[in-house]
């Protein structure tokens, strides 16, 4: 299993959170609705991102930026008039320009013509499992697009003002893709600072260790069963995996399968006996003392807790 899937796999975006926005200077838009990442791709021209607090970060054409919240933050076209008037509060289709209306297509939607197009997605990421990565991300990254990132943009361009059936399901899937590909290709950049267990992947010891725990989290792992996934002793695999990871593989394995119970907890048809069984406990005791010394609460605590931050929002 490639565990950069397995970590990704929950964040979607989903057509409510969609926007695009057509812009002539000066404009300043202001987004506040608290996502926890927001993609921001200029189709046509270029902006300042400034975060709540941070220093502007330039994004041209060619270029894809993702915005961690939920803080918020403005897209400018002049770092200078982030706080001015034309802000836009949330993520929605505008189009913006001082003694100008909204410019319309037939369709209803903003026109594509303006000197500055930016395509907006916001992901609203509650998993557990995909914030584990998403937490190593600096407050703004810039990535220049790749030539398949560079076709996929050109493509979305075309396909927004489309009509056909299934229309916002395409948009959404491919702004999935999109974002994925940005985070993947950030990773790889020097100025990247990817968790211990991330860089491990390509180890020839701890590797082999950190997938298969991925792989079959529930099973009775052992440290001299991991050391023979690599083929390595006990203590060749003990002292590696903490070096790259910064901890033992027992105490990553028991984090890692709490980081799935949250997500299983957030279920309602599944008992907490069901999820401990699920993550390789043979009794909702033993699940739960784990889950408490690693997550501080109770299962039954934190389910609580999830279900009434649900129904607030």
């Amino acid at each position: 299993m490639d565990v950069f899937d397995e970590l990704l796999r929950g964040v979607r975006g989903k057509g409510a959170v969609f926007g695009r926005s057509v812009l002539w200077a000066p404009w300043s838009l202001r987004f506040s609705d608290g996502a926890y990442l927001t993609l921001c791709v200029p189709l046509r021209g270029a902006g300042w991102i400034v975060p709540e607090g941070g220093e502007p970060l330039r994004v041209g054409l060619g270029e894809a930026a993702v915005v961690r919240g939920p803080a918020p933050f403005v897209f400018t076209d002049d770092p200078a008039n982030s706080t001015g008037p034309g802000q836009v509060i949330g993520v929605r289709e505008v189009s913006w320009g001082i003694g100008r209306n909204p410019v319309l297509a037939p369709d209803g939607g903003p026109e594509l013509d303006g000197p500055t197009v930016l395509l907006v997605a916001s992901f609203d990421v509650q998993e557990q499992v995909p914030q584990r990565l998403l937490r190593a991300l600096p407050p703004v990254l810039v990535v220049p697009d790749d030539h398949d990132c560079t076709q996929m943009r050109d493509y979305l361009a075309a396909q927004i003002s489309g009509g056909r059936p299934g229309h916002q399901i395409v948009l959404d899937r491919l702004l999935d893709w999109l974002l994925v590909c940005t985070l993947r290709d950030w990773f790889a950049r020097p100025e990247a600072n990817p968790p211990g267990w991330y860089g491990a992947l390509g180890d020839d010891v701890a590797g082999p260790a950190l997938r298969a725990m991925h792989e079959n989290p529930a099973h009775p792992w052992t440290t001299a069963e991991l050391a023979g996934r690599a083929g390595v002793s006990r203590t060749t695999l003990a002292k590696r995996f903490t070096e790259l990871v910064g901890d033992g593989p027992v105490a990553y394995l028991t984090e890692w399968r709490m980081t799935l119970a949250a997500d299983l907890l957030t279920r309602p048809e599944l008992t907490v006996a069901a999820v401990a069984r699920q993550v390789g406990y043979a009794d909702a005791f033993g699940f739960s003392a784990a889950f408490k010394r690693v997550r501080g609460e109770s299962p039954s605590a934190y389910r609580r807790e999830t279900v009434a931050s649900d129904a607030a929002g």
